[in-house]
């Protein structure tokens, strides 16, 4: 049975660029480094990248993304930051709680997120989406 998530790897074309967007804009914190990659931890997400000559050109049209966790009082001094780094904000805000949808400098698209599964289910009730089943309430 799976019991988490182990990490993340995420190919980048320019080691160097993507490390300090991940660790000067985003905060993650650097563990080690080679020159075909670099891990970090988010939290207690452990984060590979890692050079990869194939990787995107632009961000996939797809909705596919990575969600990061972060508190409330730390949204506005964080989402400041992506902006300013000129992060390309991918999508406006439109469900419950506070999150900025941006990519990183390979293209992969990210979000960060103040509430949680409990809160989005809830307002998913609340909003009556169209064929909501809800299997478990509590995590």
């Amino acid at each position: 049975m799976i019991t988490g998530i182990n990490h993340l790897t995420l190919s980048v074309r320019d080691l160097d660029e993507s490390l300090d967007f991940y660790t000067k804009v985003l905060g993650c914190d650097p563990m080690a480094k080679w020159s075909g990659g670099a891990y970090l931890l988010a939290g207690g997400i452990w984060i590979a990248l890692i050079v990869d000559p194939e990787v995107r050109n632009a961000a996939p049209r797809e909705y596919s993304h990575i969600a990061f966790d972060i508190d409330p009082e730390d949204f506005p001094e964080l989402s400041r930051r992506i902006i300013l780094s000129g992060a390309e904000i991918w999508q406006s805000n439109r469900s419950e709680g506070a999150s900025l949808y941006f990519c990183d400098p390979n293209g992969h698209k990210l979000e960060l997120h103040t509430s949680n599964l409990t809160n989005r289910l809830r307002a998913a009730r609340d909003d009556g989406w169209e064929g909501l089943e809800v299997y478990r309430s509590k995590t």
